[in-house]
């Protein structure tokens, strides 16, 4: 495997707080390592709770004391769309830094860059758009709702898509007038650095957007127990998301938590198979396997079942494993060693629990870098633990059912409840399954394609509360009634009679 290093990369990724680049106040670093070699390629400030001290009462003062949260929501519109235009502006540039930094191949690398300036000019939009609830009794009362930002937003993201997944976050925080503390994932720094300098080309106010790097257990913790901060949103998998969620009931935060994902796709036998084998085979294998939406357990009725095992297998080894930045490369390297090991586990297991039709572990002439062959297993049944647990990678788990009763049980059967997909030509059984898988998305005869004004979420061990479109404004404002009276208000007069007066 050929090894492409960007021209450019940094040698140090320092916080960023209060307008200004900072060192760790310990001192402390930590490698970045990428993942086609493994080897360091920059340092980064690891935050403690003090550099998080710093952090907060940075965004604070911009928070209490700066314009951002006062500012009319078409100025801080102008300002979303200066950051989309920018993030466009660069996005082959962006997509070549964080292809290098997670392994993703670069065409999708370059549709995640795109889809994050997207998701600024979005929000732009609909924070320009937003109405609020006005209520009448006639002639007596108006009732109004006045919309105002939270506070401090503690950001937390995860190593997948992160520039996009940043996005996701930053962008309807900052058009709710909050300001904000990002801990990016500690194995992907590198395009969360780019940040700062975009924010301050469209003059968002210093402090506002503020940045710790380091680890979960120390940057990360801190951010989450800090009292000045009232609501985080968290994007991980689930056992962090436990943590967390302790955390911030001890101190009654608002919180947002999307968490991990064990996602069926069900294709029943009057399917368009065609079409069912291209998109369970992107949602799975697209991003490295690594997007808690991936539909890894396909789900497939018996009558059809010997012949989609086949074609899914064949078209699974055909996948092009390389180079993340060859534009040829189908699936790239996993984003680091200790989770490429974790994935490899997993194969070795699936050996034990399915039988293996394609991949199970480093692909030809892959002897370095952290590459996994496209791995198919059939015959899986619902006690495995590759049929249960999330493995977040180039993975699959197919399993045959009789009944769409039999369908329903497995596709239920996991402590997860993020995504579901269906493929049917029975437009009344799609229904009627949708409305009874434990998921908080379904997709109907497709694979995961967003529209950004529905809600986004899971359920039981997938997370908890959902963001997108307005629920993403409702969670970063709070929502205050105000109620003015047109006229006098009839009201009894306590007190009004002194004592021993009838």
């Amino acid at each position: 495997m050929t090894h492409y290093v960007p021209d450019g990369l940094p040698s140090e990724l320092k916080h960023y707080i209060g307008g200004e680049p900072a060192d760790s106040v310990s001192g402390k670093t930590f490698d970045v390592l990428d993942p086609v070699s493994n080897t360091p390629y920059a340092t980064a400030a690891a935050g403690q709770a003090e550099d998080v001290d710093r952090a907060v009462a940075a965004a604070r003062t911009a928070f209490t004391g700066g314009p951002w949260p006062r500012m009319p929501p078409r100025a801080r519109a102008r300002v979303l769309n200066k950051i989309a235009d920018a993030v466009e502006a660069q996005d082959a540039r962006l997509a070549e830094l964080e292809t290098f930094d997670t392994g993703l191949p670069i065409t999708q690398a370059l549709g995640q860059a795109q889809r994050a300036a997207e998701n600024f000019r979005f929000f732009a939009d609909l924070v320009v758009a937003q109405a609020d609830d006005t209520y009448q009794v006639p002639g007596r009362q108006v009732n109004y709702v006045h919309r105002k930002p939270v506070g401090v937003a503690g950001l937390i993201t995860p190593w997948n898509t992160p520039f996009m997944l940043e996005s996701w976050k930053l962008a309807p925080a900052l058009a709710s007038g909050c300001t904000v503390v990002l801990k990016p994932a500690e194995f992907t720094p590198l395009s969360a650095s780019l940040w700062a300098g975009i924010f301050a080309g469209a003059g968002l106010p210093p402090g506002v957007f503020n940045l710790v790097n380091g680890y979960g257990e120390e940057a990360g913790d801190a951010l989450v127990k800090h009292r000045g901060v009232p609501l985080i949103s968290f994007t991980g998998e689930t056992t962090t998301g436990r943590t967390i969620y302790r955390h911030c009931a001890a101190h009654l935060k608002g919180m947002s938590m999307e968490l991990g994902g064990k996602s069926p796709a069900i294709v029943f036998a009057d399917a368009d198979l065609d079409a069912a084998l291209d998109s369970t085979l992107f949602g799975v294998f697209s991003l490295n396997g690594e997007r808690c939406t991936a539909g890894s357990r396909i789900l497939v009725e018996r009558p059809i079942y010997a012949e989609f095992c086949a074609r899914y297998a064949e078209r699974a080894a055909n996948i092009v494993v390389g180079d993340p930045h060859d534009p040829a490369t189908e699936v790239g390297a996993l984003v680091h060693p200790e989770h490429h090991a974790k994935v490899l586990r997993y194969i070795e297991l699936g050996k034990t629990e399915g039988r293996l039709l394609a991949g199970g572990g480093r692909p030809p002439g892959a002897d370095r870098g952290n590459y996994v062959a496209p791995t198919v297993f059939a015959d899986v049944p619902p006690t495995a633990r590759i049929f249960q647990e999330e493995i977040f990678g180039p993975v699959v788990a197919l399993t045959p059912f009789d009944t769409d009763e039999e369908a329903l049980a497995l596709a239920n059967d996991v402590q997860y409840g993020l995504a579901a997909y269906l493929w049917t030509a029975d437009l009344r059984r799609a229904h009627t399954f949708a409305h009874s898988v434990e998921a908080g998305m379904v997709w109907l005869n497709s694979h995961n394609v967003r529209d950004l004004r529905t809600p986004f979420g899971g359920v039981k061990a997938s997370g908890l509360g959902q963001e997108g479109g307005y629920r993403s404004l409702d969670f970063y404002t709070h929502q205050q009634a105000i109620h003015v009276s047109l006229g006098p208000v009839p009201t009894p007069r306590f007190g009004a009679v002194r004592k021993g007066q009838s």
